[in-house]
C-alpha cells in the first residue's frame, strides 16, 4: 500500500509541475546557430591586409605584380598581434590571397606565392606566423580568401574551381582552428588571367558552387562563420564605412543575396521579413585605403572617429571588422595603433560604471521569478527578463536615491530565442515628475544582441524604457546605463575634405555648379553631363598628380570605374597621355582618390572617364584638386 501510494503521489506530482513550472518564451524564428551567438559576443576583431598591393601602391592588383616586389624587412606578426590585443580586439582575419591571386602563404597548386619573394629567402609563411601569434597571444584566427583570382588563367572556367577549393582545404586544415572564412562580394571583371588581359564575367550565383564549399567548410571547420554579402553566417553590411543602420535586424530573406547584390544598402538594415539568421558585420579600414600607402599616414581614423563607428556598428546589432594595413616594413604603423589602443581606452571610460548594475526595475508584467527583472542586471548572459505569452509591449523603470547623470544606454536582447523588438522610447523623469523622451539622433527600433544608445545628457532620479511593438513576449538580457564624462554630447563626424590645389577653372562648366567641387563639403556634388572633365590651370604649371573624392550619397552616383589623363596647352587638342587605369574598389569604398603621374609641365589637364560602375551617368566629383 505505501509503495501504491508513493506512486500515486509521483504520479499527482508530476502532472501538477507543468502548472507551476516556468517555460521560457517560444522561440522567435528564425533563429542563430550557437556559433553564431559566440561570434557576435566577439564585437570587435581586427583585418590585416597585407601582400603584393602594399608593395605596388595598389587596392587591387591587377594579378601581374612581380612577387620579387614583396620584401618587408621587419615583418613581425607578434606586433601585430599584441597590437590588436591591446586595442581589444578578440580575433584576426588575414588576406592569404587577395583579388590579385598572391597567396601568403606556400601553396603547392601555384609558383605565384611567397616562396618566389625575397622574404625570408624564400621560406616564409605569413598565414603560419599569423596564428602561431594569434595562439600565442590568446586571439582567435580566420583568413580571407578571394574567389575572384587576377591572376589564374582558368579564373571565369570550369578549371579554376578545384584550384580554389584546393586552396581552401589547404588554409582549413593547416592553421589550427578559424572562427570565420571571408569570402569577398567582388567577383568577375578585367584582370592578367594568365597574360590575357581581359575582362571575364561569371554567374556570381552559380559559378563557385557554395553548396559544395560549405559542405567543406562543415566537414573541415564547423565552428567557422561564412562571410559573404548573404552569409550565410554573416553579411556583408552594404558599406566599407563600418557601420549598420539604427533599425538593424539579423535576418535576411534566404537565398535571396548573393555576391555582387545590387541592392547593397537594404543589407544596412537586414530584411524585417527574412527568413535565415545573418547578422551583419561592419568591415570598415583605419584609413581610407585598405592595403597600407605612405601618402596617408595622416589619415588615419582617429579614437573618437573610431568610438563613433563602434557605437554605429557595435551598438547597431552589428560586429565591428577594423582593418589595419600592415605596412611595407611589416608591421602595424605606429599612428595606427596608437589611435586604435587609444579608442579602446575611450570606450572603456565611457561605459567603465553601470549606474544600474545589480539594481531591480520595476517591469510593467514578469513571466515568473525565472524570469525576473533583476535578470537585466546581473551581468550573466543567459539570464532574462519576460513577459507573459501574448504580451508584444511591456516596460521597465530604474528609479535612483539620488540624481543621477546619464548619457549612454546598453541594450541587449536574448537572441538564442530571437530578435523580437521592433520599437522602443527611452525617457527620464523631469524635476516636474514628468516623463520626457531623452534627445538622439537616431530611432530606437531595433535592439538584437546589442543596441548602444548615445543621448543627450539629463540629470534624473528614474529612467525609463517603454518597448512598444514586439515580435513576441519580451527578452531582454541586459540593461547598462552610463554617463561618459564631459564629452559625452560631443559629434564624432568626419571632418571634410580639404584638399590643396593649384588654382583652376572647370572648361564650360557653369561656376556655380564648377564649385560644388572646390567648396571643402563632401555633401556638395558637381555632376558633369559628358566623359570628360577639362581643368584649365591659367597658366602652365609643373603638375604630378589629380585627386578627386566621389560623390557621398547614399547610394553613390557617377562612380568612374576606368579613366585616361591627358595634359597639353591646347584645350582642344589634348592628346598626351599621362596616366591611364582603374579605381578599383570605388564602387564599395568611394574614398578620396589619387592619381599619381610623371611630373608635366601643362596649361590644361583633361580627366576622361573610360568605363563608368553604372553607364550612362554624369562623372560625380564631390572635391577636386591638381598638385
Amino acid at each position: 500500500m505505501k509503495k501504491i501510494n508513493a506512486l500515486l503521489l509521483s504520479a499527482a506530482a508530476t502532472l501538477a509541475a507543468p502548472a507551476f513550472a516556468q517555460k521560457a518564451p517560444a522561440p522567435v524564428l528564425p533563429l542563430p546557430e550557437a556559433k553564431q551567438v559566440e561570434w557576435q559576443k566577439m564585437e570587435t576583431y581586427a583585418f590585416i591586409h597585407f601582400g603584393l598591393n602594399t608593395f605596388n601602391d595598389r587596392e587591387w592588383g591587377y594579378g601581374d605584380s612581380d612577387p620579387k616586389t614583396f620584401n618587408p624587412t621587419r615583418l613581425d606578426a607578434n606586433q601585430w598581434a599584441r597590437t590588436l590585443k591591446a586595442a581589444g580586439m578578440k580575433g584576426v582575419i588575414l588576406t592569404a590571397k587577395h583579388h590579385d591571386g598572391f597567396c601568403l602563404w606556400p601553396f603547392k597548386g601555384t609558383d605565384y606565392n611567397i616562396t618566389q619573394t625575397p622574404y625570408k629567402n624564400g621560406k616564409g609563411d605569413v598565414v603560419r606566423e599569423l596564428s602561431d601569434a594569434c595562439r600565442k597571444y590568446g586571439l582567435k584566427f580566420a583568413v580571407y580568401l578571394s574567389p575572384w583570382d587576377r591572376h589564374h588563367a582558368e579564373y571565369g572556367r570550369p578549371a579554376y574551381l578545384p584550384y580554389f577549393y584546393a586552396q581552401l582545404r589547404d588554409l582549413l586544415t593547416n592553421y589550427g582552428d578559424m572562427y570565420e572564412v571571408w569570402f569577398d562580394g567582388a567577383n568577375g571583371g578585367d584582370g592578367w588571367y594568365g597574360g590575357a588581359k581581359e575582362s571575364r564575367t561569371i554567374d556570381r550565383k552559380n559559378y563557385y558552387n557554395y553548396p559544395r564549399i560549405y559542405e567543406m567548410l562543415d566537414s573541415i571547420a564547423p565552428n567557422a562563420i561564412v562571410f559573404s554579402d548573404g552569409g550565410p553566417g554573416c553579411r556583408w553590411v552594404g558599406n566599407e564605412r563600418g557601420f549598420a543602420g539604427a533599425t538593424n535586424w539579423s535576418f535576411l530573406r534566404r537565398g535571396e543575396v548573393f555576391p555582387g547584390y545590387p541592392r547593397h544598402y537594404e543589407l544596412q538594415y537586414g530584411h524585417a521579413d527574412g527568413n535565415q539568421w545573418v547578422p551583419a558585420e561592419c568591415d570598415v579600414s583605419i584609413r581610407p585605403g585598405w592595403f597600407y600607402h605612405p601618402e596617408q599616414d595622416d589619415q588615419v581614423k582617429t579614437p573618437e572617429q573610431l568610438l563613433d563607428l563602434y557605437y554605429r556598428s557595435v551598438g547597431h546589432n552589428g560586429t565591428l571588422l577594423l582593418n589595419f594595413p600592415v605596412d611595407r616594413e611589416g608591421l602595424i604603423h605606429p599612428i595606427d595603433s596608437t589611435n586604435a589602443v587609444r579608442f579602446r581606452e575611450l570606450l572603456e571610460q565611457e561605459l567603465k560604471h553601470n549606474l544600474v548594475k545589480g539594481m531591480k526595475a520595476e517591469v510593467s508584467s514578469v513571466r515568473g521569478k525565472k524570469f525576473a527583472a533583476r535578470n537585466m542586471t546581473d551581468g550573466k548572459y543567459d539570464s532574462y527578463w519576460a513577459t507573459p505569452d501574448g504580451t508584444s509591449t511591456g516596460n521597465f523603470t530604474f528609479r535612483f536615491k539620488k540624481p543621477q547623470r546619464m548619457n549612454r544606454m546598453m541594450l541587449q536582447e536574448y537572441i538564442p530565442l530571437g530578435q523580437r523588438v521592433k520599437a522602443f522610447t527611452v525617457e527620464w523623469l523631469d524635476e516636474n515628475g514628468t516623463w520626457q523622451t531623452v534627445k538622439m539622433n537616431e530611432e530606437t527600433t531595433t535592439i538584437g544582441y546589442k543596441r548602444l544608445l548615445r543621448f543627450e545628457t539629463v540629470t534624473s532620479t528614474a529612467i525609463r524604457v517603454r518597448i512598444t511593438d514586439a515580435r513576441g513576449p519580451l527578452c531582454i538580457n541586459e540593461v547598462g546605463i552610463y554617463d561618459a564624462g564631459r564629452n559625452a554630447d560631443i559629434s564624432y563626424a568626419e571632418n571634410p575634405t580639404r584638399l590643396q590645389s593649384v588654382p583652376f577653372t572647370l572648361n564650360g562648366i557653369d561656376k556655380e555648379e564648377a564649385a560644388k567641387a572646390t567648396d571643402h563639403n563632401d555633401h556638395t556634388t558637381l555632376f558633369v553631363h559628358s566623359d570628360r572633365v577639362v581643368i584649365d590651370l591659367g597658366q602652365v604649371h609643373m603638375v604630378s598628380s589629380f585627386h578627386f573624392l566621389p560623390d557621398q550619397g547614399e547610394p553613390n552616383r557617377g562612380l568612374v570605374s576606368n579613366y585616361e589623363i591627358c595634359v597639353g596647352n591646347d584645350p582642344d587638342n589634348l592628346t598626351q597621355v599621362v596616366k591611364a587605369g582603374e579605381l578599383s574598389n570605388i564602387k564599395n569604398n568611394p574614398i578620396l582618390q589619387s592619381i599619381y603621374f610623371t611630373p608635366t609641365l601643362t596649361r590644361y589637364i583633361s580627366f576622361r572617364a573610360t568605363r563608368m560602375i553604372n553607364e550612362g551617368e554624369p562623372m560625380g566629383f564631390a572635391e577636386m584638386a591638381v598638385k
